[in-house]
């Protein structure tokens, strides 16, 4: 007998997403598993710095609030709970969740997996986790635990495990266990998939995009999903959000993970109904041999301040106050080892308001030694108060400095992490690593498609933006960025394939000038992938730039301007 279909739906996207979405979802409509999302580089580095003040700290305690309010519905309605939320601290969390259950007089089986945690190995580091699979999960419910928190597992393993437990799938149903990875990625980020932050998002009237719904996925045993959402819950699901949300934090058409390699480049998406699509041809191939190992270290000590330039001679103003600004930190005890400066032009010429007549220059300052950009920078800062520039003033005066974390990316064989279920009653089941293994090579790029044929589409071009005809969803993944473009019509892929090289790309985003830029192609999802690599320095802690996480880096070449065939227009 082919069990029924699973349905899981997602209730965050990260720490500090809608407190409300887990109530939401448990009363909206029919649920299997619950799943949750609460870790991204940044939060382990937040919680490893939490732990460091409180060794029974490191996991996400907006988690356990929201079970207060409905591990009592959830355990009603035989809904099952999965989340990452158990950060660097999982036992922990578990043990929190027991003591809740009983105080709420629940009996309520609480199962946990560990192993991810390898700072130990990692001599200097904060916090130093693998990303582990999800038969570690899988383990946990099919000896029958309710609730299931987990340390640094991937995104898509919070789907992985309950289908994998659910269908029985082997280890080597590597073509199910793709699909449910694509599925999961699609659900991992919440909102992102029901219309929010989507490109084309003015198409759609105001009100249906004020509070999007969370996204569920119907999983099948052969590993095709629907994609959807809860009845009368806001946002929309259609092909063009579930493709933006498939191109997000990825790079080419490998998407590798601990349990299997999901080939991107065979996903095939088709509209099932009203905010309903299914995903279809997903295949599988073996897991590369090595796991992920999420690196977090403290960097040191950064500080900033905003100098506002109004009115005239901005370019003079900030030659200025920054010859200034230079030897006076020159003249420090401890001058800084970093210093940087950025003059972003908000200001107009003759503007009906001070604010839109002003420009920011922006000083940022590192140093491994906090008193370098502390009393250093906001002494010599404050003391040109009455000395600089006229109209002198900043955003805000510059602190004593805040630690600043770097994330590296190293990789381990399967075997340093000892993945191991911790059932409710206390056994600890080992999950063995993968037996076969498969070296993650690229994809040959494939064919592009045929050019536009000579005629109306070659004859009148207009100078627009490209986000006209393409949308775009950016992010980061440690130092580098992601831009994934896609377009909705067979026509402009003929064109965007063609036109939209590593060189135009680069011509876009002069940021990405001297980096190295790497295209992939994914013709089923009409879609380029583009990975930048360092523009995000040592990664969103950092703070390497103006958008540290690359989140805007795609509407900002939506913004840029080419000549577009009108006839795409």
């Amino acid at each position: 007998m082919t069990p029924r279909t699973l349905r899981i739906g997602n209730a965050s996207g990260f720490y500090g997403d809608r407190f409300d979405a887990m109530r939401e979802m448990l009363t909206g409509g029919e649920l299997d598993v619950l799943t949750g999302d609460y870790l991204a580089e940044l939060t382990m580095l937040i919680l490893g710095r939490d732990r460091l003040k409180d060794p029974g700290a490191g996991y996400a305690r907006t988690f356990l609030r929201q079970l207060e309010e409905c591990l009592g519905l959830a355990h009603e309605r035989g809904v099952r709970i999965v989340a990452n939320a158990g950060g660097l601290n999982p036992a922990g969390l578990a043990d929190a969740v027991r003591e809740l259950a009983a105080r709420l007089g629940l009996s309520v089986r609480v199962a946990h997996v560990e192993g991810d945690d390898l700072t130990a190995a990692h001599p200097g580091s904060l916090a130093a986790h693998a990303y582990l699979g999800g038969f570690g999960i899988a383990a946990c419910l099919r000896e029958g635990a309710d609730v299931v928190v987990t340390g640094r597992v991937t995104d898509a393993a919070l789907v992985t495990g309950p289908a994998a437990a659910h269908f029985g799938w082997a280890p080597t149903d590597y073509d199910r266990l793709a699909g449910a990875v694509v599925a999961g990625h699609v659900l991992e980020c919440g909102a992102q998939a029901t219309g929010g932050n989507y490109a084309f998002f003015g198409e759609r009237p105001v009100r249906e995009l004020l509070r999007p719904g969370f996204p569920l996925a119907e999983i099948h045993e052969d590993g095709t999903a629907v994609i959807t959402k809860h009845p009368g819950t806001g946002g929309f699901v259609d092909i063009g959000t579930v493709t933006a949300q498939l191109l997000y934090e990825t790079g080419g058409a490998r998407y590798a993970g601990p349990d299997v390699t999901a080939r991107l480049d065979t996903v095939q998406l088709s509209s099932d109904g009203p905010d309903r699509v299914r995903i279809a041809g997903v295949r599988g191939e073996a897991p590369p041999p090595t796991l992920k190992v999420g690196v977090n270290r403290l960097g040191g000590f950064r500080n900033e301040v905003t100098f506002v330039l109004t009115g005239l001679d901005i370019e003079t103003k900030a030659e200025l106050v920054r010859a200034q600004m230079t030897d006076a930190l020159a003249l420090a005890k401890s001058p800084p080892a970093e210093v940087r400066w950025e003059l972003v032009r908000t200001d107009r010429p003759d503007a009906p308001t001070e604010e839109l007549a002003s420009a920011l220059l922006r000083l940022v300052v590192r140093d491994p030694d906090q008193a370098a950009v502390g009393r250093a920078l906001s002494g010599a800062a404050i003391e040109l108060a009455l000395a600089s520039y006229p109209g002198f003033h900043v955003l805000a005066p510059p602190g004593k400095g805040a630690p600043y974390g770097v994330f590296e990316d190293v990789y381990v064989p399967h075997g340093d992490a000892a993945h191991v279920a911790v059932l409710h009653d206390g056994r600890r089941v080992a999950v063995a690593p993968p037996q076969d293994t498969l070296v993650l090579d690229d994809v040959a790029e494939p064919d592009p498609p045929e050019p536009l044929p000579d005629g109306p589409f070659t004859r009148a071009f207009t100078r627009a933006p490209l986000g006209r005809i393409a949308g775009a969803r950016s992010g980061d993944k440690g130092g580098n960025a992601n831009v994934g473009v896609w377009v909705r019509t067979d026509a402009a892929w003929r064109w965007l394939a063609h036109e939209l090289t590593v060189d135009r790309f680069r011509q876009l985003l002069p940021e990405c000038e001297g980096l190295t830029v790497r295209r992939h192609v994914l013709p089923e999802l009409r879609a380029l992938n583009f990975v930048v690599e360092g523009i995000l320095g040592a990664g969103v802690a950092a703070q390497h730039r103006f958008d540290p996480q690359a989140k805007a880096l795609g509407e900002w070449l939506r913004a840029r301007h080419l000549d577009i065939p009108e006839a795409l227009l």
